[in-house]
């Protein structure tokens, strides 16, 4: 099959220069990716490659000029992500996917998605109840369901959040730690403090915990209670029984939303196959209400490095899982005899 020879014109100087990027740099991730060819002259690139690779190539340099027109900031990292978007072919495009703005920050950053996964996800929690967001570390399942939260605080779309995780390394039994109540649980439940500091005003965080608009607890202190007109993220869940996932599902009330995160992956109990979260899979996929939305190492929006690592590990972990030529030899050998 002859290659495909697409030439594609851009009008605004300053725009086409952020498409390109620093030194081509832009450009030339998309040729590497797609394995096409990218030739610049004066406002205008020349794209040619195999057809469907050269069309993908083309279109995603066409809508990230659109983008850049609008006032979005391209970065080396979001290509890869766009390149992924549109080979998807899932029918979203990059405006709909980088310019569904969550949130808006004290420090008037955008949270929005930075790929499909996420796309989904926002789309998943705002279609439901309640969504379980499973995947490896990195992936903004935490971060992002704290923004729907705070979004839907200020937007006066529920009158409390609620943030929680399971303080499994004290067995959920406090008292022993030095401290009042707040000291003994801050260590467990730091990270979702820090994600509220980086999306409000501290002294806004503040003045809404002390309205009790904003609690943060471990998942012990919900047991009994009924949460109406509330948000609520679990964080962490990989880290709760079985039991104790039962319990915190049942406790959501009217006119409220939870969203359940956590990677099966990285369980601190003593019996992982025990694992809340696990088991929530199982029991309750096709539940009508319910969204179970996966990410895997691809959907990592930290450190490239950090994709790779998730990766080794699963690798090692298949290795190991697999029964090796040996032992099935052994195994054989009992058998026949």
């Amino acid at each position: 099959m002859s290659d495909l020879e697409t030439t594609l014109t851009f009008d605004h100087q300053d725009a086409f220069i952020a498409l390109c990027g620093a030194n081509d740099q832009h450009l030339q991730r998309i040729a590497q990716t797609l394995s096409v060819e990218i030739t610049a002259r004066g406002n205008t690139l020349r794209v040619r490659g195999a057809p469907h690779d050269a069309g993908v190539a083309a279109d995603v340099l066409t809508q990230f000029y659109d983008l850049v027109v609008r006032g979005f900031p391209l970065y080396p990292p979001d290509i890869q992500r766009g390149i992924r978007v549109v080979a998807a072919g899932k029918g979203q495009t990059l405006a709909g996917v980088f310019l569904d703005t969550v949130f808006v920050t004290s420090g008037r950053r955008q949270i929005s998605p930075k790929n499909l996964s996420q796309k989904f996800y926002i789309d998943a929690i705002r279609r439901h109840d309640l969504t379980f967001g499973i995947g490896p570390a990195g992936t903004g399942k935490t971060y992002l369901a704290m923004a729907m939260a705070v979004a839907a605080l200020v937007g006066k779309e529920v009158k409390r959040i609620i943030l929680t995780r399971p303080a499994v390394e004290a067995g959920e039994r406090l008292g022993f730690l030095p401290g009042d109540m707040a000291e003994k649980v801050n260590p467990y439940l730091r990270p979702l403090y820090d994600a509220l500091y980086d999306m409000l005003e501290l002294g806004r965080v503040q003045r809404l915990m002390a309205d009790n608009a904003i609690e943060v607890a471990p998942l012990a202190f919900m047991r009994g209670r009924t949460l109406n007109d509330a948000f609520v993220v679990l964080d962490e869940a990989q880290n709760t029984t079985r039991e104790q996932m039962r319990m915190f599902l049942t406790r959501l009330g009217f006119n409220s939303k939870a969203v359940v995160t956590g990677d099966v992956t990285q369980t601190d109990l003593d019996k992982p196959h025990r694992s809340g979260l696990v088991h929530a899979q199982r029991v309750l996929r096709g539940v009508d209400g319910i969204s179970l939305c996966h990410f895997t190492s691809e959907d990592v929006v930290r450190h490239e490095l950090v994709s790779r690592i998730i990766n080794a590990y699963d690798r090692d972990d298949k290795r190991r899982a697999a029964p090796s030529p040996r032992a099935g030899a052994q195994g054989k050998a009992a058998v026949e005899a």
